[in-house]
């Protein structure tokens, strides 16, 4: 079977070759660019198709005036089925989308497995058409992406290249989902952190425009959120103090997002048992939409409920419809639904669940946005647009969210045609970003990646050092000595030594300290010292380095104990070999080399 796929890989590259050997790189990238936009955009349309038809079947049979007691059960149902399939089909991770591909940028070659191209679409379409509190923006990204890599695989193209034509495939699925080709270029420079070349964004651009054309072709051309501006919903510069209030309190809910998935994620993962997961998240999931239905899968209706300035369609299905006329249990029932959709969204995830975060946060956003409209037209009685707030709040959130305020701006400028509110749609944004950046600098993306060093970033500097790995770099052929051993039994060992350093442990490996051969010269010719301990000569390194440590927390080091080589151990300190600075210095010029040049 390998043998055989193998020869259809090699057949399809000898084809590629045959019919562009003619062409140059850049004619070659074009090509695929457009190619991995066309197979984007069919990937978008098949998951939103299977998406549509499992939320169909499973909601679109109850009266808008009676609670849906199904919704109790579901969400579990769903996460059930999304965690046997990726445990017993799948067999591999395919949660966390957008980390996943920026992952596979730093650490894996950007080279990403062939099932990604439609394994997350089955388990995203599961779990959210089930009602997943979670977006389905993640799966698809992450199926453009793999699409854009395996492509790159076929036609055996280098690191740049492939990371190239993976970014075409991330940002054409964004294109693809929301009809959106300027938000997906920006999403693949501002999240993805692409390069802005022109090798690189004509390829973008190409992919980008060709997902949106299969989209509309296969979808239709209507957006993806009709909204219809009015005079009233228009920009105001009185407005201004409001739309800064609202970007403020945008970029405290984004930092409420964040805290909270990171929460809820560490309680289910201190569950070790699969099936309590199952039950915690089961029983909170279906309570929560019980309650509140907008929490029921990503939530785009409740988006075109809101941006169309009405607040009734969101009571369909409720224990609370007869309250949807009074203004009072409308805001409190808002602020329920923005608080408990982060919940939500962290437990469809943390229990086994695939989906994103994505549309979450502008769920959160379009929220918050409506929350202080309804507040300022029904406590203050002021002529204030819910659809012009709520759009501006969905731009706010997921600045903040994602530290993104380009992609947050241009996507609801394009998702809603409300290019009439660019200025409201940027200040919001700025403002939010701001405030977030204060509480905390990583995106949702992004935080544990910068941990422990394997973002990639737009300084080539940064990015160079993420390809290090210490385990690589380390150097082994060093010969260990004992503790018991003398001078004389050195001296013996030093005619076959190789290096001037000698690490010595105890009897159980771990490392007592170094004995250097500069120290020993003034002794090793004078046999009557040859009965003096090592131990003697040994001293204690500057400093040791764990063995999981990131390069850029080493190199400072060097410098601290003015020294070239640092001995590495575990945590236990036994020993397991040194690490030089020349040698890190040469990794770093060839990846930075790397990581600079195109070809």
């Amino acid at each position: 079977m390998i043998k055989l796929e193998q020869n259809i890989k090699d057949r399809i590259y000898e084809g590629f070759q045959s019919l562009t050997h003619r062409l140059s790189n850049s004619q070659v990238m074009a090509i695929l660019a457009i190619i991995v936009g066309l197979l984007a955009g069919v990937g978008a349309f098949v998951f939103n198709t299977l998406l549509h038809a499992i939320t169909q079947l499973l909601t679109s049979w109850t009266p808008d005036d009676q609670a849906q007691w199904l919704y109790l059960v579901y969400p579990g149902i769903g996460i059930i089925l999304a965690t046997l399939f990726v445990k017993y089909i799948v067999k591999d991770g395919i949660s966390e989308g957008v980390t996943r591909v920026l992952y596979a940028m730093s650490r894996g070659g950007s080279r990403i497995k062939g099932h990604n191209t439609w394994t997350s679409i089955v388990g995203g379409a599961t779990t959210i058409g089930f009602g997943g509190s979670v977006g389905p923006e993640a799966p698809i990204v992450l199926t453009g992406a793999a699409i854009g890599s395996n492509v790159g695989k076929l036609a055996r193209l280098n690191y740049k290249n492939i990371t190239l034509l993976l970014c075409c495939g991330a940002g054409a699925a964004v294109a693809a989902i929301f009809k959106a080709p300027i938000t997906g270029v920006v999403f693949v420079l501002e999240i993805l952190m692409l390069d802005i070349t022109s090798k690189s964004i004509i390829p973008l651009l190409m992919a980008s425009m060709t997902a949106t054309i299969t989209s509309l072709v296969l979808h239709g051309f209507s957006p993806i959120i009709a909204v219809s501006l009015s005079a009233d919903d228009m920009f105001k510069v009185a407005q201004v103090p409001l739309f800064v209030l609202l970007g403020c309190f945008c970029g405290v809910m984004a930092y409420y997002f964040t805290s909270v998935n990171s929460k809820v994620g560490g309680f289910y993962n201190s569950i070790k048992e699969q099936w309590k997961k199952w039950l915690y998240a089961g029983i909170s999931l279906g309570v929560l939409i019980f309650l509140f239905p907008p929490l029921y899968g990503e939530g785009h209706d409740s988006f075109g409920s809101l941006m169309s300035g009405g607040t009734s369609e969101l009571f369909n299905n409720s224990i609370f419809y007869s309250f949807s006329d009074a203004d009072w249990f409308i805001i409190i029932y808002l602020i329920a639904i923005m608080l408990f959709k982060v919940v939500a969204m962290a437990t469809t995830n943390a229990a086994g669940g695939v989906g994103g975060t994505f549309a979450p946060s502008l769920f959160v956003g379009a929220f918050a946005g409506a929350t202080i409209a309804v507040v300022c037209r029904s406590v203050f009685g002021w002529d204030v647009s819910i659809t012009s707030f709520t759009l501006a709040g969905m731009a706010g959130v997921m600045s903040g969210v994602m530290k993104a305020p380009l992609t947050a701006i241009f996507l609801i400028a394009e998702l809603s045609s409300g290019y009439g509110l660019f200025i409201p749609l940027m200040i919001v944004s700025c403002v939010s970003f701001a405030v977030n950046y204060g509480l905390d600098r990583d995106s949702i993306y992004t935080k544990q990646l910068r941990m422990r060093g394997e973002l990639l970033t737009h300084d080539k500097d940064s990015s160079a050092f993420v390809f290090l790995r210490l385990d690589q770099l380390m150097e082994t052929d060093f010969i260990r000595i004992r503790e018991s051993l003398t001078l004389g039994d050195i001296v013996n060992i030093i005619s076959s030594a190789r290096r001037n350093i000698f690490p010595v442990i105890d009897n159980y490996g771990k490392l007592l300290g170094v004995v250097q051969l500069d120290d020993l010269r003034h002794d090793m010719f004078n046999r009557d010292k040859w009965h003096t301990p090592i131990t003697d000569y040994m001293i204690q390194p500057p400093d040791k380095i764990l063995e999981h440590e990131m390069i850029q927390s080493i190199m400072p080091r060097f410098e601290q104990g003015n020294t070239w080589m640092l001995p590495v151990v575990d945590k236990q300190n036994h020993y397991l070999g040194f690490i030089s600075k020349s040698r890190i210095l040469n990794a770093y010029r060839e990846a930075l080399v790397s990581v600079s040049q195109a070809d």
